[in-house]
């Protein structure tokens, strides 16, 4: 009501009973007042001749009073100020996910050279030195010592150690820790995809680190050991290689490997 009597004050005046009629409630007192007193009391937005017009001079007056309110409305101030900093925020900073790695990797005590995996939304980014060979399957790997002999072939045993690592570079496996190294058969799909491609073309003695996209890794599922589609890093040592032959005695088959 207040600012609406400060806008009557500023607007012109007009005389006579012809406005009498007009139905605003909140000016009945003030007209009824101004007539008591022989003096002119109504507000004339346009020149005064006739109710309309002074209706719609009114109803002027109380949206822009309306408006004024809700433009010096603190929340709407704190809405559009949260607004614009939002959308100049940038939440895939590549150098502060970077470091963020690097506190995370230390805290599982990952090794100093552990690749890094930046997630920018459904993308991920993998960030190595210059000495990852990418394979067309996007396998990576980094020989770290070159073994001799031959490499395996289908049918062979290969004998071998390995430490697994997730993207946080946190061990999940390792034959170090359990004492005894692992015995494989390849060509019979018993091996993840991307271990058996990474470690069919090392020698006897050699030491590789590979990094193994979801596409190429475990199977995930609540049966499995693995929640989550996410790159894998294997650290391998191959002791050997092994040639195997099947033995049957009576009704007893295997296969023998030395």
């Amino acid at each position: 009501m207040e600012l609406v009597s400060s806008s009557r004050s500023v607007l012109p005046r007009c005389g006579g009973g012809g406005v009498a009629g007009i139905a605003a409630a909140p000016f009945r007192t003030a007209s009824a007042s101004s007539r008591r007193k022989g003096t002119s009391g109504f507000v004339c937005a346009l020149g005064c001749d006739g109710e309309g017009k002074k209706s719609v001079a009114e109803g002027t007056v109380r949206r822009r009073a309306a408006l004024a309110l809700l433009l010096a409305s603190p929340a709407m101030s704190v809405a559009f100020s949260a607004h614009g900093k939002t959308k100049s925020r940038n939440p895939y900073d590549e150098r502060r996910l970077l470091q963020q790695n690097k506190k995370i990797q230390e805290a599982n005590r990952a090794p100093d050279d552990f690749p890094n995996f930046i997630r920018e939304g459904f993308e991920v980014k993998v960030v190595t030195s210059d000495n990852y060979i990418t394979r067309d399957s996007g396998l990576l790997y980094e020989d770290i010592k070159v073994g001799t002999g031959n490499s395996p072939k289908d049918g062979q045993q290969v004998i071998f150690h390995y430490v697994g690592y997730n993207e946080s570079g946190r061990r999940i496996d390792s034959t170090y820790i359990q004492g005894s190294p692992a015995k494989i058969r390849l060509g019979n799909k018993t091996l993840v995809p991307g271990f058996e491609e990474g470690i069919r073309d090392m020698k006897p003695g050699g030491k590789r680190r590979i990094i193994i996209p979801p596409e190429l890794g475990p199977p995930v599922g609540p049966s499995t050991f693995f929640s989550a589609k996410q790159f894998e890093v294997f650290d391998i040592e191959l002791l050997a290689v092994q040639d195997c032959q099947r033995r049957t005695i009576a009704f007893y088959s295997d296969v023998v490997c030395s």
